[in-house]
């Protein structure tokens, strides 16, 4: 299969685009660097093509034909860097690809630039079980892991959580038991947990951990850009302000702060592992005893770094900067003022929290009524990807309308004959 390349726009040689595998987030995180890229997705309408930063378009085969994809990027990647007379930076924004790329990592880095941990380390990153051997191994602050066995006789409250995220959104497992956007399930104590006959049936693809205690506000974040030899060359360190459905959801409202402990923190674990290229390191204050937690940590881009380029410290530039030039930053400052909404999402965090008596209406329309928020989707100079989301949805629903009332037509017509 061949993949549809079209650019736009003319590119210079010696300041060659980046391809990216991402959304309108980190389309605009390049884009206000003034960094040329080529967006590539697997779907044709996807709202990224249509940010007025993508210089080029690249459709690629369906992610559920891997061998396809895999031969689609290698062709572009021949294109590209024959067309430059060297590799271009590639850049990803989610786990399916991470993941891709890492299995794939020896001829795809034969043909893009991009940095990843050592093969160990991101397997163990990728997969929840081998992860929490890894942080054992490194002296990492991680939950105690409990075994099926142990849940039963735990009487402290227990959290679940898939093994591997690849995939995770379209199954089964997930739409029946995990809520909305959840990315865990907290159970009071592990003898409930085992009781969930659903939860039995599917144990082999969760992994269970206590609970650390705490709401959104004790979630903190530690992002960084780290060289091929593990030094840190610029970070940030970030907190959820709330999170849909809340404490084990998807960001809604975020912001960044400048908080020396919990960044010392950030970099001893970074370091200590080491990470390579970029990542973001979850961690929990339990509000209990003030210790912190590592939850989890993610090697790829992410929609931080849209909040952190608007707060004025841009990772995907100094990636970009050193993945071509090996160009080391200096010392980076960075200013807290602005936040990141996906008003969406927070609205549902809202009316939870609302339903608990924890947030007012008038609260959080105060928390989000303000200048100096950024959103998920929509920018004010540069609408069309959200119109793009609207239209896809409609087409989306609309297609699921026709296919019900077509049913509908054909069971009446069989009664009929």
């Amino acid at each position: 299969m061949t993949a549809r390349l079209v650019v736009e726009r003319a590119f210079a040689r010696e300041r060659p685009p980046v391809l990216l595998l991402a959304g309108p987030v980190l389309v605009r995180t390049l884009g206000i660097a003034g960094i040329p890229l080529i967006v590539a997705s697997s779907d044709a309408t996807a709202p990224a093509f249509f940010s007025r930063y993508c210089g080029g378009r690249c459709v690629l085969a369906s992610k559920d034909d891997p061998d396809a994809l895999l031969c689609d990027l290698l062709e572009v990647g021949d294109r590209l860097s024959a067309q430059f007379g060297r590799r271009i930076p590639f850049m990803y924004g989610d786990d399916f690809f991470l993941e891709f790329i890492v299995t794939h990592r020896q001829p795809l880095a034969e043909r893009f630039l991009f940095l990843l941990p050592d093969p160990h380390t991101a397997d163990a990153l990728l997969a929840k079980d081998l992860f929490q051997e890894f942080a054992h191994q490194r002296g990492l602050p991680v939950p105690r892991s409990l075994s099926w066995e142990n849940l039963a006789v735990t009487d402290l409250p227990v959290l679940a959580k898939p093994r591997s995220k690849a995939r995770w959104r379209d199954s089964e497992l997930r739409e029946q038991f995990f809520i909305g956007d959840s990315k865990a399930v907290v159970f009071p104590t592990g003898r409930e947990a085992a009781l969930q006959p659903l939860l039995e049936r599917n144990r082999n693809q969760l992994t269970f951990q206590e609970y650390v205690c705490g709401d959104d506000r004790q979630l903190w974040s530690y992002h960084g850009f780290a060289s091929d030899q593990g030094k840190i060359l610029a970070s940030f360190v970030g907190r959820k302000l709330r999170t849909s459905p809340p404490v084990t959801g998807e960001s809604a409202f975020i912001e960044l702060m400048h908080d020396d402990e919990r960044a010392r923190f950030g970099q001893k674990l970074a370091e200590r592992i080491p990470l390579k290229g970029p990542f973001k390191i979850d961690f929990k204050t339990d509000s209990r005893t003030g210790c912190h937690t590592l939850l989890e940590i993610n090697a790829r881009f992410n929609l931080w770094h849209y909040l952190g380029a608007v707060n004025g410290i841009n990772l995907m530039q100094i990636a970009y900067d050193y993945l071509l030039d090996e160009i080391e930053p200096g010392p980076r400052r960075y200013s807290t003022g602005k936040r990141w909404l996906c008003l969406r999402s927070d609205f549902r965090a809202y009316r939870a929290m609302s339903a608990l008596g924890e947030l007012s209406f008038v609260r959080w329309i105060a928390s989000i009524l303000s200048r100096n928020v950024v959103y998920n989707i929509f920018a004010w100079n540069d609408p069309v990807p959200l119109l793009m989301t609207w239209r896809n949805r409609f087409a989306r629903k609309a297609r699921k309308a026709f296919g019900l009332a077509r049913q509908a037509l054909k069971r009446y017509s069989s009664m009929e004959s």
